[in-house]
């Protein structure tokens, strides 16, 4: 059988190789979270208030999407990666073909479908009437790229299972400028408003999935070994056990936002405008940690695979460090200059308002960005260990807790319970993803 040692992390010094992985993992995630939010930066200044808010109608169903995209790849990304650790690389190669044909074929699904439910799923939301088209329209162009994101993952995730991060990372950084580019030039030059920044994110990820399908190619040709099969349905099931349960861990995120984004939509356009600009930035300040817990996630299952979990201890110890130190470090930063981060994206004069209600959001939630951290670096350990039934219990008791407190007290707070809704939700999910770890039945849990 091939040998393989290069993206392995399965001996030597576990600081080493999870500082080492996660670095480029948490800039590469910086990067595409840069160039999401210069989609609003140049909308809200260059077209309005009324666009970002648009944009910001718009926002939590996209993200919804990116996120089963992004859990779609990283499913897949647990059993490729256990594949690696136990050297097994034709049968990886096989998970890899069976991964991308399968992707592929569901994202062409899903483009049709959200095509089809796009303006009712507006409506059903509560999307303001005087957005409510170009939300719409923006949603529409969106969905025509779904192949594009779905694959774009998909490769970056399967170079993080082979213990790449750097590749990812390369490929977001020109993503991100090009679709900046692009943004500036359809927007400023062509003035097509928010249909500009749906196309130009469109042909960004297209050219990025392109690039990342070639050298993803040219990696897999340099691991040799005998001839594998293209696809196999036993792979494609324990894929899919992975899958849909990190597909839900993913989406609680972006099923959350459009859940208390139907709650507080009826609190006007500047309340929107305000809690728009506002989860820009949180989803920026929360990359380290997200990516963190990923990396804690590739790095349990190829240790895992290669039948070596006692280096998992170490691993976890090192992730809560790294989780708790970046989490408390940007909530002093945000804590005390959460205006000036909002006020990237509105007119300070004629959206004062909205700002006060986004600062005001971010100094609050980031408090508590430490125990989000905590929790995705638990819930990593064990959807790295495949142990899903606790891992999805995790998920969806933090997404319980936040939707239901929204829906209870949105009237009586004026929709400001949407500060706690979020830090209540990761303390619940951090609780049972931690007694599950200290508990230690994930030991015995294995996909392969």
């Amino acid at each position: 059988m091939a040998e393989h040692t290069k993206g392995s992390m399965i001996s030597g010094n576990p600081a080493k190789a999870l500082i080492g992985f996660t670095l480029p993992m948490v800039a590469g995630n910086l990067f595409q979270q840069f160039y999401n939010i210069m989609d609003s930066i140049i909308v809200g200044n260059v077209v309005g208030e009324e666009a970002l808010a648009a944009v910001g109608a718009s926002t939590a169903v996209t993200m919804l999407f990116v996120m089963v995209a992004i859990g779609t790849g990283i499913g897949c990304s647990v059993v490729i990666s256990q594949l690696f650790g136990a050297n097994q690389l034709e049968k990886m190669k096989t998970a890899i073909s069976t991964a991308l044909f399968s992707i592929l074929g569901f994202s062409i699904f899903l483009s049709i479908v959200g095509s089809m439910i796009n303006r009712g799923l507006m409506r059903l939301m509560g999307t303001p009437d005087n957005v409510f088209e170009e939300a719409a329209d923006y949603m529409q162009i969106y969905f025509f790229g779904f192949a594009f994101l779905f694959l774009y993952n998909a490769f970056s995730a399967i170079f993080n299972a082979l213990g790449d991060s750097r590749k990812p990372l390369l490929f977001l950084m020109f993503s991100s400028l090009l679709n900046i580019g692009l943004d500036l030039y359809f927007v400023a030059e062509l003035h097509l408003g928010v249909a500009g920044v749906a196309w130009a994110t469109l042909i960004a990820q297209g050219i990025s999935a392109l690039l990342s399908f070639f050298f993803l190619m040219r990696k897999l040709q340099g691991l040799k070994t005998e001839t594998f099969a293209k696809f196999d349905v036993s792979l494609l099931a324990n894929m899919v056990k992975v899958a849909i349960p990190t597909i839900v861990q993913q989406s609680i995120v972006s099923v959350g936002m459009l859940l208390i984004q139907s709650a507080v939509n009826r609190f006007g356009s500047s309340f929107l405008a305000g809690y728009t600009a506002a989860t820009k930035i949180d989803s920026i300040a929360i990359v380290p940690m997200v990516a963190v817990g990923n990396a804690a996630s590739t790095y349990t299952a190829q240790n895992m695979g290669a039948k070596k979990p006692q280096r998992i201890g170490q691993g976890y110890r090192l992730c809560l460090l790294m989780a708790v130190c970046i989490g408390l470090a940007i909530a002093l930063l945000l804590h005390f200059t959460g205006d000036g981060f909002v006020g990237l994206f509105l007119n300070s004069d004629s959206s004062a308002e909205a700002i006060s209600i986004g600062a005001r959001y971010l100094s609050t939630v980031s408090m508590f960005y430490f125990v989000m951290g905590i929790m995705n670096v638990s819930n990593g350990i064990l959807r790295g260990a495949a142990d899903m039934r606790w891992f999805l219990c995790s998920s969806l008791c933090n997404l319980a807790v936040r939707v239901s407190l929204t829906y209870a007290l949105a009237d009586a707070t004026g929709g400001m319970i949407i500060l706690w809704a979020n830090p209540a939700g990761w303390a619940v999910g951090l609780m049972i993803a931690g007694f599950r770890y200290f508990q230690g039945g994930w030991k015995q849990k294995q996909i392969i």
